[in-house]
């Protein structure tokens, strides 16, 4: 027999109704990971203090010293109630905005039309680099950067569209130290015909990514590869990163490229060299 009475109904009025999986629920409260605020990791006992936040990672360190990184998001507590940690949010500007490279942002109307002088960087990365640093300041100054895909095809270049007083380039390099391939292109590059109007420079890393200061990626520093394994292969190893194919390198310089906001995450070897290289094609 079916009850037809009119008591109160256990299965509430409508399942169907937006929030119905939710009745009931007490919801966990998101908490911005602020500096000094000490957290505990539920299921794993590590109990430290927030000292940085970083590629949607927290940095906690405990009351010895260790350092440990956690990705942001639920599994934490604070005083013993379970909290979703976040990052936090970025306080409004009180005064003039500075640009990544950290110059003061100028009005995007000043914008210019693209000189005919440019900068050509070696490499896909470097010019990704580059761009995401300097962008702004770039834009404004009308200044293109164009991807080189090898040092070696400078020549080239140079003779299809031939620098002048007009037209400057401005060329960044990988290795560039005494008796490398780079640096006896430059050199000659120099002796030549358009050496007035070019400038070729150069960080002394192996490669762009050691231009990231590893503190930016919470590592102590970038790993020694042995003689004969491909650099980003080897880094990726040390690092724990896959490197099975160039989609997994193509990843992890996304990692990398994401953990650079201004121009403190560089290595200063690279900042003077691109200010330069800006200076000489605006001049």
């Amino acid at each position: 027999m079916i009850d037809e009475g009119f008591g109160p109904d256990r299965y509430g009025a409508d399942v169907l109704a937006t929030g119905w999986k939710d009745a009931g629920r007490t919801a966990v409260p998101r908490v911005a990971a602020t500096g000094d605020l000490v957290v505990e990791v539920a299921g794993d006992g590590f109990c430290g203090a927030v000292t940085s936040v970083q590629s949607g990672h927290v940095e906690l360190e405990d009351r010895h010293g260790r350092r440990r990184l956690f990705p942001l998001g639920g599994g934490f507590l604070v005083d013993g109630a379970a909290v979703v940690l976040e990052a936090p949010k970025a306080a409004a500007p009180t005064g003039p905005r500075r640009t990544a490279s950290g110059s003061f942002a100028a009005d995007t109307s000043r914008a210019r039309v693209a000189r005919a002088s440019r900068i050509l960087v070696e490499g896909r990365h470097d010019a990704e680099l580059v761009e995401k640093v300097w962008g702004d300041d770039l834009r404004v100054e009308g200044v293109v950067v164009e991807y080189l895909q090898g040092v070696d095809l400078l020549e080239s270049v140079l003779r299809d569209e031939p620098p002048g007083p007009g037209r400057r380039y401005g060329v960044l390099v990988d290795h560039l130290v005494p008796g490398s391939k780079e640096s006896r292109i430059a050199d000659a590059v120099a002796r030549g015909p358009h050496g007035a109007h070019v400038r070729i420079v150069g960080h002394p890393h192996i490669d762009v990514w050691q231009c990231v200061r590893p503190q930016a990626l919470g590592i102590p520093s970038w790993p020694d590869v042995p003689r004969g394994i491909e650099w980003k292969v080897g880094v990726s190893h040390a690092l724990g990163w896959p490197a099975h194919d160039q989609a997994d390198i193509a990843r992890t310089w996304q990692r990398i490229l994401g953990a650079v906001h201004t121009y403190r995450d560089l290595d200063p070897s690279l900042l003077g060299r691109v200010e330069e290289l800006i200076d000489f094609v605006t001049t």
